[in-house]
């Protein structure tokens, strides 16, 4: 038995789940996949983009919501840091590694207010609280300082556009075999040139149909 498959989790989780399945976006209807494509790669727009997107759930999927718990619980994770937590569906599959890991902390940002308030609730609602901390603004800014010395694994999940940029402020912090997993990473080339570049420092591979796995070799 473990955090994520029993209560008051495992049915919470369930009901988000199905939630972000229904939800639709007002915005996302009225864009045409050519606007789309290009914000999605923008690194001026981003902010103006996933604003108008606000009521947009963006989840991880069931199968990288499990992926996340398995590699934090096979690290042994302490420190987590995700960038991206929209409804904190990927926050609470985090945070149920961390305590059946004894304890630690998940540091997410989010810069839409509106989700900060609906992430924070779900996780109290999960009896986590004690294990997130949910900052609130651009994470260029929230997660320039303030981390932990040693981070055991990085979850990219926010602006596609940003990859790059938030890798490089966290990655002095990054402990040799840190864990980063990269949703959607096929949006921002930079990142994914970086990261499988020989010579890196990383060592990194695609993954089922929309996630990029990477290790950090110190």
């Amino acid at each position: 038995m473990t955090t994520l498959t029993t209560q008051p989790l495992a049915p919470l989780l369930e009901r988000l789940f199905a939630e972000a399945d229904a939800a639709t976006s007002p915005a996302m209807k009225t864009m045409s996949r050519e606007e789309r494509e290009r914000l999605l790669r923008s690194k001026t727009e981003y902010l103006d983009f996933y604003t108008r997107l606000k009521d947009l759930w963006l989840p991880v999927s069931r199968e990288t919501g499990a992926l996340l718990y398995m590699l934090a619980r096979s690290t042994r994770a302490r420190n987590v840091v995700e960038f991206g937590t929209s409804f904190g569906i990927s926050t609470l599959h985090l945070a149920a590694a961390l305590r059946d890991n004894g304890g630690g902390l998940v540091i997410s940002s989010e810069f839409e207010p509106s989700k900060v308030q609906r992430a924070r609730a779900h996780v109290d609602q999960a009896g986590l609280a004690d294990l997130v901390e949910i900052r609130d603004g651009d994470a260029l800014t929230t997660l320039a300082n303030q981390l932990p010395d040693a981070i055991d694994l990085l979850l990219l999940d926010g602006a596609k556009s940003l990859y790059n940029d938030v890798l490089s402020l966290v990655e002095a912090r990054l402990r040799p075999g840190a864990l980063i997993v990269a949703d959607n990473a096929d949006y921002s080339p930079d990142y994914l040139a970086r990261v499988r570049a020989p010579g890196s420092g990383y060592l990194s591979v695609p993954f089922a149909d929309d996630v990029e796995l990477s290790i950090y070799l110190g």
